[in-house]
């Protein structure tokens, strides 16, 4: 089990609804307005960290409004006082010592609450039409490695000389330093062999995405057991969640929203078309039907109250620490989740870790 305790955070709607794009309950809507309005709801129902994700253009469909990651996270920064902010990085987006910069800048404006998520990206006409170019997979995660080496040890205040494949910093240093810790978060994403190797040795903690518990637990283990320098992993995962009175109200909710994510099926089409073969997250995902991204409600949060509480703990007996969750429509079912099953996990933590001390 881990013994930290349970965390739970919401996506941050960047390109809208995660379920389905045609939810007369959920209209499209990405704005920096509504999306600065949801993080402050998570924050005030006690929702501890929240994640940006970071496109450039709308991953499903060009025309449609994409939120940009960083400078959103800097003003929610400024706006929110205890919620985590979690910003996206691509790497080929930015070069290493702007980023770290970008990512201390944030982290002392947030006052310690700041950490950034490595994802090495799927969506090919995001860097193909800015002429970047799309590597293969494993030259990704080679890059995205050294690139994030780079992005550490400067955001930890070390001055740095690095001459590597793909950078050439020379006697290089950061100030202000982290005022609060020795330096942001650093959280990681992707489940191939490459993405296994960067988060052991440059990770804090493995975003996994949601699959069931056993895979999950698997996962854990396999990541667990390699060496790496510092702290022990911590573990997250992406889940979407239905819940409801009982398991065939859920079930009930859980239908229409794949009937109306059917809807969505030329827009699913195009993301097919634009995204690397190789990726694994994709792979997974395709394995059952579900609704939401990152493995939606292949994790299993789908049913009463008392069923998703028990499958939470279930994961977090597991290793997970934090959960990181999408709803539709967001608003009410985040308040939901909060209002019935935090007191049914949130309130057993804090008496299990009583019982211990």
């Amino acid at each position: 089990m881990s013994t930290n305790p349970l965390r739970f955070g919401v996506w941050a709607p960047v390109h809208g609804p995660r379920a389905a794009h045609q939810d007369p309950e959920e209209p499209y809507h990405a704005s920096w307005e509504r999306n600065k309005a949801l993080v402050l709801q998570a924050e005030a129902l006690g929702y501890d960290s929240t994640l940006i994700a970071q496109h450039t253009i709308n991953p499903h469909q060009e025309d449609l409004d994409q939120l940009e990651t960083w400078s959103s996270a800097a003003a929610l920064a400024a706006l929110t006082s205890r919620i985590e902010i979690i910003a996206a990085i691509k790497p080929y987006l930015f070069h290493p010592v702007v980023l770290a910069k970008m990512a201390l800048q944030i982290e002392n404006i947030s006052r310690g609450r700041f950490a950034l998520n490595l994802v090495n990206a799927w969506n090919k006409p995001e860097l193909e039409k800015a002429g970047i170019g799309f590597a293969e997979h494993d030259d990704r995660y080679a890059y995205g490695k050294e690139w994030i080496s780079i992005v550490a040890r400067l955001a930890s205040g070390e001055r740095l000389t690095h001459k590597g494949e793909n950078f050439d910093v020379r006697d290089y240093a950061l100030r202000p330093k982290d005022l609060y810790r020795a330096r942001p978060a650093i959280y990681v994403g992707g489940e191939s062999e490459p993405a296994r190797e960067l988060v052991a040795s440059h990770g804090d903690v493995w975003f996994i995405n949601g699959q069931p518990l056993a895979d999950v637990a698997a996962l854990i283990a396999n990541v667990a057991s390699r060496p790496r320098a510092g702290a022990p992993l911590r573990f997250g995962l992406s889940a979407f969640v239905i819940a409801r009175e009982t398991d065939a109200e859920a079930e009930q909710a859980h239908q229409r929203l794949l009937a109306l994510a059917l809807q969505d099926a030329p827009m699913k089409a195009i993301q097919r078309a634009n995204t690397d073969p190789k990726v694994v997250m994709m792979q997974t995902m395709q394995k059952s039907s579900r609704v939401g991204t990152n493995g939606g409600t292949a994790a299993g949060l789908v049913g009463s109250y008392d069923t998703v509480a028990a499958r939470i703990r279930e994961f977090h007996a597991a290793g997970i620490e934090l959960f990181m969750l999408q709803f539709q429509p967001l608003e009410s079912e985040m308040q939901r989740f909060a209002e019935q099953i935090f007191p049914r996990v949130k309130g057993e933590a804090a008496l299990l870790k009583a019982s211990r001390g």
